[in-house]
């Protein structure tokens, strides 16, 4: 679970509402018409701009930001180096088995792919063609929740302009101002909360996601190539710590040696 999503979506509510409750009653910034107004508004404006299949891969993209796949690089590019030293010693067709153990689909296809004998540009093109597809729809999903973090605020707009319009009408009656105008201010205030504390962060963390999803696809693509040409399984390994911080580098090398030294014991 992303703790982090979680944190920050519950704290700012808190602290807007004990910021609101500490001057004055937090019911009065509840109000069903401007909520209409605001979110009913963007959602009809977000229709007109996507269609609903849109809405459906981002409502299933928002499980990533409160359940978000760890992606584990070292751990990947471990296994790469597993299969390139399989491959070295037994030739590419032995990967055939090994790669059924794999959760990975992306890796998976490019191992059966070299193993299949595919021309490794052959090979490079359908998997970076795939990678940018994928590309494309994280780009939409993104797109769709800035989209909304810029409609939103607007709606709020429109409604205050509402508001003011039909306060004006009752301008005779001065004891109305006052409410009128804080209820006329309120869509304002839910347009700028979603878009500030929902839509603009999720956009954003969106695509961290999908930054970091990338990058590991890079990394196999690197590592695939690599085994097709038969490099020698430390080179692989040199070559692909090279997209790591050194910090990733000494943690992998880390676990390589706990490992190594519980094998020894167990023999």
């Amino acid at each position: 679970m992303e703790l982090s999503t979680i944190i920050g979506l519950v704290g700012g509510l808190v602290l807007l509402a004990t910021g609101i409750a500490a001057n004055g009653p937090l019911m009065g910034f509840v109000d069903p018409p401007s909520m209409f107004i605001t979110f009913g508004g963007s959602i009809m404006a977000m229709l007109v701009n996507y269609p609903f299949i849109t809405f459906k891969e981002s409502a299933r993209a928002l499980k990533h930001l409160f359940f978000a796949k760890q992606l584990d690089t070292e751990g990947t590019i471990e296994e790469i180096v597993g299969f390139a030293k399989k491959a070295r010693r037994e030739g590419l067709l032995a990967l055939e088995d090994e790669i059924q153990h794999s959760n990975d689909a992306f890796l998976k296809k490019g191992i059966q792919l070299i193993v299949d004998g595919t021309d490794p540009e052959l090979v490079r093109n359908i998997l970076e063609i795939e990678l940018s597809f994928m590309e494309e729809r994280h780009k939409s999903i993104r797109s769709f929740f800035e989209s909304w973090a810029a409609l939103a605020p607007g709606f709020g707009m429109i409604g205050t302009v509402i508001g003011l319009i039909q306060m004006l009408s009752t301008l005779d009656d001065v004891a109305t101002i006052g409410p009128k105008m804080g209820v006329a201010l309120i869509t304002t205030f839910y347009g700028a909360l979603w878009a500030n504390l929902v839509c603009t962060p999720a956009a954003g963390k969106l695509s961290k996601r999908s930054g970091e999803e990338m990058f590991l696809r890079q990394i196999m693509i690197e590592g695939i190539l690599s085994i097709q040409a038969g490099e020698n399984p430390r080179i692989v390994e040199e070559k692909l710590k090279a997209f790591l911080s050194p910090s990733q580098r000494s943690h992998l090398k880390t676990d390589r040696s706990d490992r190594d030294e519980r094998a020894r014991s167990i023999a």
